[in-house]
């Protein structure tokens, strides 16, 4: 390790960047994340273009496109890889509507599933969306 010097930056996740300008002060840099995140966290056999909502599995575009819900699914197991996502994000996030009104275990299963299948024709040997039981999902997105 070395010691930190005025204008490193120093990289947090996805979406914190800091800039040490000295040893009492080191503050946030103000700069927009590409909607495409370019980060090695990101890299592998499943990627998103958020831009122009397309999903490219092995550098195969799906199609026909995931339908709304599925993407929507997708795209947020995709920015959160890190951690899991539990039922709840994924009502707020893929039936953004229906708060409140609830959304059933089965109608949230039966979307993972017909997510799992989409991936699956273009990848069958890899199983992309983990359910972590008693949590929720996660997404395992292989480095090639």
């Amino acid at each position: 390790s070395r010691e930190l010097t005025d204008g490193d930056e120093i990289h947090l996740g996805l979406s914190v960047r800091l800039r040490y300008v000295g040893s009492g002060i080191t503050a946030p840099v103000t700069q927009d994340l590409p909607d495409v995140i370019p980060s090695a966290a990101f890299r592998g056999r499943l990627k998103i273009d958020t831009e122009a909502r397309r999903v490219f599995v092995k550098d195969e575009e799906l199609d026909p496109p995931l339908s709304l819900p599925q993407y929507r699914l997708l795209e947020m197991l995709y920015t959160n890889s890190h951690r899991v996502c539990t039922r709840e994000e994924v009502v707020e996030t893929v039936w953004p509507e229906a708060m409140g009104e609830g959304v059933s275990e089965q109608a949230i299963d039966a979307l993972v599933r017909r997510l799992r299948d989409r991936l699956a024709e273009t990848d069958e040997d890899w199983q992309y969306i983990i359910t972590v039981r008693g949590h929720g999902f996660r997404l395992d997105n292989p480095q090639d």
